[in-house]
């Protein structure tokens, strides 16, 4: 049935599928930009396959009734992949039962569905590689996440960008409990989420390459970041997480001592309400570890920063760029760091520790 009525226009029902199960991209694209049709069909199969619904609804942007369920509870590879894209009048998204997910899964299923208010129960406890990819992004009117995210095993991409523009997003899950991370795990995940005032706690300990790259970008309302109990770091790790958190006024502790490639870089720019470095106890600097950290973060008057090897390629470049024009520095006493953008603030007092 692929591509079946895509671009029907003036279609404003849609036939019963009674089939249980399926087979590869059996319904893609099968009722894409379908742009009268208000309602879709129930849809029983509980055995997928790849591709099975990828695409299916695209751009049916009169579409305003799902299925009430999507009851399969194993998932296959891009199943439900770019289903309702674009569905800018749906309010109800189905629930989505599935505890076996596989890649790709939910992969941008309900980007740019406008209208959606609440986000369904994801009780997926392992996930998949990208299965909830940029899975709500663009939707403007969502206010609540799931209430819990209680996956513990995490993959590649798994969360990246899941919530990325959903403007009017109060409230995040409680916790994101996963204490072990995957590379580019929670990437982007709220970026732009600019009504979001309270993040997830973050109880991971091991970390992954850029597992919270731009994680909180430009979520203005944030006022105290989440703890980071991290001392062992990945590169990239830390890679703009509160980038444009201008009403960020409490950053957290950052308790590592090993640092890693650009595990800082930009972490903090554009804090402007930013007052207070958190202590930065490494001894031994990386390449563009603290590169830009606190690049414009215009009301900063305080650091610590104890490191007495700062020779790695970038690792304090442009790092305190456009900060207050008076403050304190404290350094070890044996460390010599030159003035300026790079180093010690011009201007600066100076506090041998």
């Amino acid at each position: 049935y692929s591509w079946m009525f895509q671009d029907c226009s003036s279609l404003e029902v849609a036939p019963e599928l009674p089939a249980t199960t399926l087979a590869d991209g059996c319904y893609n694209s099968m009722f894409k930009n379908c742009s009268s049709l208000e309602t879709a069909p129930e849809l029983p199969a509980t055995t997928l396959a790849t591709s099975c619904y990828k695409s299916m609804f695209y751009g049916c942007t009169s579409l305003t009734s799902a299925p009430e369920e999507l009851p399969a509870t194993t998932l296959a590879d891009d199943c439900y992949s770019w289903m309702f894209q674009d569905c800018s009048s749906l309010e109800v998204a189905p629930a989505l039962p599935a505890t076996t997910l596989a890649d790709g899964c939910y992969y941008e299923m309900f980007e740019g569905c406008t209208s959606l208010v609440t986000a369904p129960a994801l009780p997926a406890e392992t996930l998949s590689k990208y299965c909830y990819y940029k899975m709500f992004r663009g939707c403007t009117s969502l206010q609540t996440a799931p209430a819990r995210l209680p996956a513990t095993t995490l993959a590649q991409s798994c969360y990246e960008g899941m919530f990325d523009g959903c403007t009017s997003l109060q409230t995040a899950p409680a916790r994101l409990p996963a204490t072990t991370l995957a590379v580019r795990c929670y990437s982007w995940m709220f970026q732009d989420c600019s009504s979001l005032e309270v993040a997830p706690e973050l109880p991971a300990t091991t970390l992954a390459e850029e597992c919270y790259l731009g994680m909180f970008y430009n979520c203005d309302k944030f006022v105290t970041a989440p703890a980071l109990p991290a001392t062992t770091l990945a590169q990239g790790c830390y890679n703009q997480m509160f980038d444009s958190c201008s009403a960020l006024e409490t950053a957290p502790a950052l308790p590592a001592t090993t640092l890693a490639d650009g595990c800082y870089f930009q972490m903090f720019a554009l804090c402007k309400a930013l007052e207070t470095a958190p202590a930065l106890p490494a001894t031994t600097l990386a390449e563009s570890c603290y590169e830009q950290m606190f690049s414009n973060c215009t009301s900063l008057n305080k650091i610590t920063m104890l490191a007495t090897d700062i020779s790695a390629t970038d690792c304090t470049k442009g790092w305190v760029n456009g900060v207050a024009a008076t403050g304190t520095f404290t350094k070890a006493a044996s460390a010599t760091i030159p003035n300026g953008v790079d180093g010690i603030p011009t201007g600066w007092t100076v506090v041998n520790q």
